[in-house]
């Protein structure tokens, strides 16, 4: 498919979908609930002084749109993430079989974030759907690269997740959990990176696309990972976007250096991904598995660890990390990930909060972590799966 019939499709598909101007943020009554849970204090009294009208900001990043509540990688959920705020949306970039970019958080996660198992196309899976049996749990792998674009363009967003006790596809489909939603996934308008691009200049948004590892050897049919990482840069060229506007992201250095390299001018905003690794401390400069200064000499400006690297617990209270310290101090720019996705925090917080648990244990401190994490730390934004909440704490504090 060319480059003009990708365009072509995605003003297709997005004049089907009503994208009117967005007249003012809505954030809704989520964030005034977490700010009413705060203890008292100077957080809590100025978050609850705050009144709109609210303005989107860039410091308010969705991610993967609003999946709190919306399937992910969806029209719908970039639209609510807009609406909420969000200044930046994102597209994680995954290819199909014939190569063309589309928007999924893995190139092997359609089995969860799709209905492909209650289609045709279940059969094209790596591994199709077998059902739990005994202590055996049910499987199943469908990759973007099972499939074509059109094939791809067939199927319907869902709530990501997935019950490894079920039988039949219907019980293994139906595993969202319960501090989700399935009510808003009954339409789920999968998009292609290219109509991505379209909607997101549409919302007036600006870009991070994250280039996803492929789970297939590369290179695939010809397609190396050089031409899988230009032909992301390319399509915002096709599309008349500024590099100013685009924030490419990658675990994989190299393709953040590939883009210094070959992209200079987007090669400025490219973002290295950095996440908790078994090892790593927060405070211990001798498990750090990256020297930062070289980072930034090789000509990296953003980095985005997740949140966990960038706190710490000290006496009781929730402070910058050391490591969070030592990137500002190789002055590079940094963005976190991702808040609002670990669920009810009254219980630790899971993964995203595992250098603070000590001091998490109410939704409230959602909200206190957004506060070091601006403040403390300094970072340049916040993914959310929620954006209204860091739109409404942005917009409180003038960042």
């Amino acid at each position: 498919m060319t480059t003009q019939n990708i365009r072509l499709l995605a003003a297709a598909t997005l004049a089907t979908l009503a994208t009117p101007a967005l007249a003012e943020v809505q954030i809704g009554p989520r964030p005034m609930f977490l700010a009413d849970a705060l203890p008292e204090g100077d957080l809590k009294t100025k978050l609850q002084a705050c009144e709109g009208p609210f303005e989107k900001t860039d410091f308010s990043i969705g991610h993967r749109g609003a999946p709190l509540m919306f399937p992910e990688h969806t029209v719908e959920s970039n639209m609510a993430a807009a609406r909420m705020g969000a200044g930046i949306l994102e597209c994680d970039v995954a290819f199909t079989a014939d190569k063309e970019l589309v928007c999924r958080h893995a190139q092997n996660d359609l089995h969860t974030t799709t209905n492909i198992l209650a289609t045709d196309l279940g059969s094209k899976c790596t591994t199709p759907f077998a059902g739990a049996d005994g202590d055996t749990p049910a499987a199943a792998e469908c990759r973007t690269s099972d499939i074509t674009l059109a094939e791809f363009k067939t199927l319907n967003g869902k709530m990501d997740a997935a019950n490894k006790k079920g039988t039949t596809v219907e019980d293994y489909m139906d595993g969202t959990a319960g501090w989700r939603t399935d009510l808003y996934a009954t339409t789920g308008t999968l998009m292609t990176h290219a109509e991505s691009i379209a909607l997101f200049k549409d919302l007036g948004a600006k870009f991070t696309p994250e280039l996803k590892y492929p789970s297939v050897e590369m290179p695939f049919d010809g397609f190396t990972q050089e031409d899988y990482a230009q032909k992301l840069i390319d399509e915002y060229k096709a599309a008349s976007v500024p590099a100013s506007d685009v924030f490419a992201q990658s675990f994989n250095l190299d393709d953040v250096l590939y883009w210094i390299k070959a992209e200079p001018e987007f090669g400025k905003q490219a973002v290295f991904l950095v996440e908790w690794y078994d090892g790593f401390d927060e405070q211990d400069a001798s498990t750090w598995q990256w020297d930062l200064a070289d980072l930034k000499a090789q000509g990296v400006n953003y980095l985005a660890p997740s949140i966990n690297m960038m706190i710490t617990e000290e006496n009781g209270e929730i402070s910058a990390s050391a490591f969070a310290k030592a990137a500002k101090e190789a002055d590079l720019k940094l963005i976190a990930w991702t808040l609002e996705r670990s669920g009810p925090l009254a219980t630790g917080g899971g993964w995203y909060y595992k250098s603070v648990t000590p001091a998490i244990d109410n939704d409230s401190d959602y909200l206190v972590v957004l506060d070091v994490l601006a403040q403390d730390v300094g970072v340049e934004g916040v993914f959310s799966d929620w954006p209204a909440t860091v739109t409404y704490y942005a917009n409180c504090m003038g960042l």
